[in-house]
Order: C-alpha cells, then sequence, then structure tokens
C-alpha cells in the first residue's frame, strides 16, 4: 500500500519528497554558484557557509563602492563650483578686456589738445655746403610752438651771448 501511496502525489509524503529535492537542486545550484569552476559541495552546512562569507564579501564591497560613489558625487559638487568659478571669472575678464579695448579706441579717436611734432627733415640737421657754409656755422635749427613749424637759422650774433649782461641787465 506504501509504494501505492508514494506515486500518487496528492500524498503529504510525496509532497515532502519533492519539496526535499528542490531544495537539494537548489542547493547545489548555490554551490556551484559561489564557486564557479569547482565540483560543487555536496554538504549543506558548507554551502551555507560559504554562502554567509560571499554575502559578506558582498556586503563589504557594496559599501566601499558606496563610500566610493559618495566622495566621487563630492568631488563633482567641488568640481562644477570650481567650473562655475572659472566661467565667471572668464566673463569678468572678457568684459575687462573689452571695456579696455574701447578705452584704448575712445583715447587713439579723440583729438588731442597739443597736436603731434611734425617730423623734422633730417636736412634740417645737416651742415651747409658751398660758399654760403662759411657764415653760417653756427647755424642751428629754432622749434616753434607745437603745430606750428617756426624752422628759421639764427644768426652767428644771435648765437652769441658775451654781450648779453650789457644789454639786459639782471633783475634784482
Amino acid at each position: 500500500p506504501r509504494s501505492e501511496s508514494t506515486a500518487e502525489p496528492s500524498t503529504k509524503a510525496s509532497r515532502e519528497k519533492i519539496r526535499r529535492d528542490k531544495l537539494n537542486e537548489r542547493f547545489l545550484e548555490l554551490g556551484a554558484i559561489l564557486e564557479p569552476g569547482k565540483t560543487p559541495k555536496m554538504d549543506k552546512s558548507a554551502i551555507l557557509n560559504d554562502a554567509i562569507r560571499v554575502v559578506g564579501e558582498l556586503r563589504s564591497e557594496a559599501k566601499k563602492l558606496k563610500d566610493s560613489n559618495e566622495s566621487l558625487q563630492e568631488k563633482i559638487k567641488e568640481l562644477k563650483a570650481e567650473k562655475n568659478e572659472l566661467r565667471d571669472e572668464k566673463q569678468r575678464l572678457k568684459a575687462e578686456k573689452e571695456s579696455l579695448e574701447q578705452q584704448i579706441k575712445f583715447l587713439n579717436a579723440r583729438p588731442s589738445l597739443v597736436p603731434h611734432h611734425p617730423v623734422i627733415p633730417a636736412s634740417a640737421f645737416a651742415a651747409p655746403q658751398g660758399p654760403a657754409a662759411a657764415g653760417h656755422k653756427l647755424m642751428m635749427p629754432v622749434i616753434g610752438y607745437p603745430g606750428f613749424p617756426m624752422w628759421q637759422f639764427m644768426p652767428p650774433s644771435n648765437v652769441d651771448t658775451s654781450d648779453d649782461p650789457k644789454s639786459c641787465p639782471p633783475v634784482a
């Protein structure tokens, strides 16, 4: 009678045997997953010990990764803040550069109150040539007011200052 009752799935013993077989299969799968490449252990307590060890290692590794992730997130925030600061500084420097360029344009475009001196020809400083050179040894160019070229050559009598105290006595 027992062999007949075990064949029938509705009996309590047959359901228990199916449950144990499933558990044994799951233990074998767990053992194969814990140590791939090795022959799976048949001892259920050894498989459970290995599973507990692996779960502990995975938890510690997960904690390390979480901490690392948090530190990297903080570093990202710091770098973003620094990036924003650099962007602001770049904009400020760019505005300052444009302002300075505008000032330079304004100064170059504005006419100055005192005009630039005209270009002095090199021939003005050259010694006179020919027969006129004998009487004009001390001739020199005289620069007039800025913007008004007043070149003239002074005769030697004007350059001689030995009679100045007689003609223009010092004022006390």
